[in-house]
């Protein structure tokens, strides 16, 4: 199988380019700057925001992979906020358009998308037929997606990957909650009852290959583990497994939205996401829980 992938080169786009060609894929990653091809994976030169040569470069492949996207955990000013729409938006437009000069061939285009297109209502759960929320990232990921679906006037099968927080003990969102915690630091955020949506990371590179496989599947999947703890209870587990305790009273939501502003509400709200199209499919999960995932060791 040959596959096209965009933000190829981050956290997730790395682990899953060594997946690809681990399981015998070509795959092609567009870089903004060329790099040299190494085994099983050619780099071409292109800025997904603009239209350009890269998109002749999409054809002749059997699934596309959307992970482009500017990280959301910065402040969120008008400026910020133009930058994280383009960079999910305008490369997805691009993409879709770069797909449509290769209509009728069996192509699947699996785009990137996130929890916080449910909205910050603390519902009990969330599965893949809930609606959208009317916040700044509901709205964001609403959009994202609806620009993904444009691909479907192609004939391509659409397959819109909800993402909650990734963990993994080498880097993403754990990374940055270590240090603190190593020190005996760690504490719950806000008032701790916000739902925590996360997946392990080898769990989303295994789901992104099951639903390559799965051509019967198309529309929104939440990328999720089964099990959503809430803040006070994966800081209480990863604190464990830290053999470190966890003593100090939460952060106030007041101080997180002072440093933060409205992007605070990423990390004092939350979601109860339910994977259920994946588990109704059979899909298997290494770590379905935080303690499956904290006995491997953070």
């Amino acid at each position: 199988m040959k596959v096209f992938i965009t933000g190829g080169t981050g956290f997730v786009g790395r682990g899953l380019v060594e997946l690809l060609v681990s399981r015998g894929c070509a795959v092609t990653v567009l870089t903004r700057q060329a790099r040299p091809a190494t085994d099983g994976v050619r780099y071409v030169a292109g800025d997904p925001l603009q239209l350009g040569p890269w998109m002749d470069e999409v054809a002749g492949h059997a699934a596309v992979v959307n992970l482009a996207g500017a990280p959301i955990f910065c402040r969120w000013t008008e400026a910020n906020k133009a930058m994280l729409r383009a960079s999910r938006i305008t490369t997805t437009h691009n993409l879709v358009a770069a797909l449509a000069r290769n209509a009728g061939q069996e192509v699947t285009l699996l785009n990137a998308s996130a929890v916080g297109y449910y909205g910050l209502e603390d519902y009990p759960e969330r599965h893949e037929t809930a609606p959208a929320g009317h916040d700044f990232l509901a709205r964001l990921a609403r959009d994202w997606e609806a620009a993904a679906r444009g691909a479907e006037g192609s004939g391509v099968r659409v397959v819109l990957c909800r993402f909650g927080v990734v963990l993994d003990p080498a880097g993403g969102a754990l990374r940055t909650m270590l240090p603190a915690f190593r020190l005996g630091l760690g504490s719950p955020l806000g008032s701790g009852r916000q739902w925590f949506p996360w997946i392990s990371r080898v769990d989303l590179l295994e789901a992104f290959w099951f639903l390559l496989q799965h051509q019967d599947i198309a529309g929104p999947v939440n990328c999720t583990a089964p099990h959503t703890p809430r803040n006070r209870e994966f800081v209480r587990l990863l604190g464990r497994s830290l053999h470190r305790p966890v003593f100090l009273p939460g952060v106030p939501a007041w101080l997180l939205r002072l440093l933060l502003g409205e992007a605070a509400s990423t990390i004092t709200r939350g979601q109860n996401v339910v994977p259920a199209v994946l588990m109704r499919h059979g899909f298997r999960f290494r770590h379905p829980t935080v303690a499956d995932f904290f006995r491997q060791g953070p």
